[in-house]
């Protein structure tokens, strides 16, 4: 990687500038809880600009890719590009529990809107707050009792483990070869009893009963409806799967969607059948995540490429301020630094110090506090120091305020891994913009960090940077 030239440009965007006379701004530690990090459709005043709502495990998540490469890949376009004005949906067949298990065992992002238990429950924000509408709709016609009575005539049937049996969501294990006979037999009996349900076959092996009015793209086509009363329609949909509990997704009208490269069978054999002829639908050529980046390229959603992708800094060339791509691409930056991936140069930490105001501070999550200044003079001896360790960072919720007419408070998650161990801590960071232009970046003028509640810190000042 080149040098960079005159001011650090490790984002290549805005940078901005602390005014002469001090705007009013919201204390720092008011910042400091991921409560207040504005979430869900209540932080956004007008319609999202990109809505992505993606399956997780092998669609989102690979589980191939033990370095996570493009799930991080994804993470780093979506927060410098996209989180601001942008929804992010979550919708796996995955229960509550485990899917927080799954949060905790890989670097995912926090979703505005998650949608669980194969489209049976829908919860918003941080503190993942149930759609109690959805839950009376799902009633209708449905009664859980009934369907396990007849499940247990089909020894065929395995049930899942109890962390999956939900409220409107019956979960088995059954053999391929039997599936399609269990499926249309149970169906009948169903119905004959009163019940309008719908089953389910996925991964292979997954077999699923729910209401009817259930599922993940009945949960879709609810959501935009709820969005569409609101005022606030997103301008673009694109729905993200790989089995064949994603193939609703597909039906939703005006919507978009991919297929990740290693979709199962049962979802191509679905798509050979519905919906081979719509140019909306793509079977991207990438896996996972990097299919879901492929998709928003190919449809010409918005910015497709990664930060990460990005091998020389300096390319980056931007009209406008945007400091949550500050944000970013500073952490990638300070990533490939410890990882011993961009050479030990005095250069890139002259241009560091340019960004940053010579009076800033920086206060440790410890509470210990330090000048911006002193924080780069650090990094000095931790270059290489994660080389050849399983060690990343990225940030998740970035969003900026602007507080004065050049000068923005950016709030975001900031995350370590190193190996097993992940750390985490609520970042305010005050940019500025005065006295400099797009090209130059903005400038630091202060940075406070307080651990994130429940997640393991370190002990002390001299291991976490920044």
């Amino acid at each position: 990687m080149p040098p960079l030239k005159l001011r650090f440009n490790f984002s290549g965007f805005p940078h901005c500038c602390y005014c002469c006379s001090t705007p009013k701004i919201p204390s720092f530690t008011s910042f400091q809880s991921e409560a207040n990090i504005k979430s869900t459709m209540d932080r956004l005043t007008s319609a999202a600009r990109l809505m992505i709502v993606s399956d997780l495990d092998y669609t989102m998540v690979d589980h191939h890719d033990p370095e996570n490469l493009s799930l991080l890949r994804f993470n780093a376009l979506w927060e410098a590009n996209y989180r601001e004005n942008s929804l992010l949906v979550f919708s796996t067949g995955r229960s509550p529990t485990l899917y927080k298990e799954l949060r905790k065992e890989k670097p995912m992002l926090t979703p505005d809107i998650t949608i669980m238990s194969v489209g049976t429950e829908i919860t918003y924000g941080n503190s993942m707050l149930p759609d109690d509408g959805w839950e009376a709709f799902l009633n209708d016609k449905w009664d859980r009792k009934i369907v396990t009575e007849e499940t247990k005539k089909f020894p065929e049937l395995t049930l899942q483990s109890e962390t999956e049996q939900r409220p409107h969501k019956v979960s088995f294990n059954v053999q391929k070869d039997k599936a399609q006979d269990i499926m249309k037999t149970l169906s009948k009996r169903l119905e004959e009893r009163g019940l309008d349900v719908k089953i389910i076959y996925s991964g292979g092996m997954a077999l699923d009963i729910l209401p009817q009015g259930g599922g993940k793209g009945q949960a879709l086509a609810y959501l935009l409806k709820k969005l569409k009363s609101e005022g606030k329609l997103p301008n673009n949909t694109l729905a993200c799967g790989d089995s064949g509990n994603d193939a609703e997704l597909f039906s939703i009208p005006d919507v978009y969607g991919v297929m990740v490269s290693n979709a199962q069978e049962e979802l191509l054999q679905w798509h050979a059948a519905n919906a081979k002829d719509n140019p909306k639908v793509i079977h991207a050529t990438e896996r996972c995540a990097a299919g879901i980046i492929q998709a928003i390229g190919h449809f010409n959603l918005g910015p497709s490429t990664s930060p990460r992708d990005v091998t020389d800094m300096s390319d980056c060339k931007m009209e406008n301020f945007v400091p949550a791509y500050e944000i970013v691409k500073f952490y990638l930056f300070f990533e490939k630094w410890r990882r011993g991936e961009i050479e030990n140069s005095d250069l890139y930490l002259s241009n560091l110090k340019a960004v940053c105001k010579p009076s800033g501070t920086f206060v440790h999550p410890s509470g210990v506090e330090k000048s911006l200044e002193e924080c780069v003079n650090t990094l000095k001896k931790c270059h290489g120091d994660k080389k050849g360790k399983q060690y990343r960072i990225w940030v998740d919720q970035v969003l900026p305020t602007q507080v004065g007419s050049d000068s923005w408070l950016v709030s975001f998650k900031k995350w370590e891994l190193c190996g097993e161990e992940r750390q985490c801590c609520i970042t305010t960071v005050l940019l500025s913009s005065k006295n400099v232009t797009v090209a130059d970046g903005l400038t630091w003028t202060h940075v406070h960090q307080t651990w994130l509640q429940g997640v393991e810190s370190a002990s002390d000042s001299t291991t976490w940077f920044f």
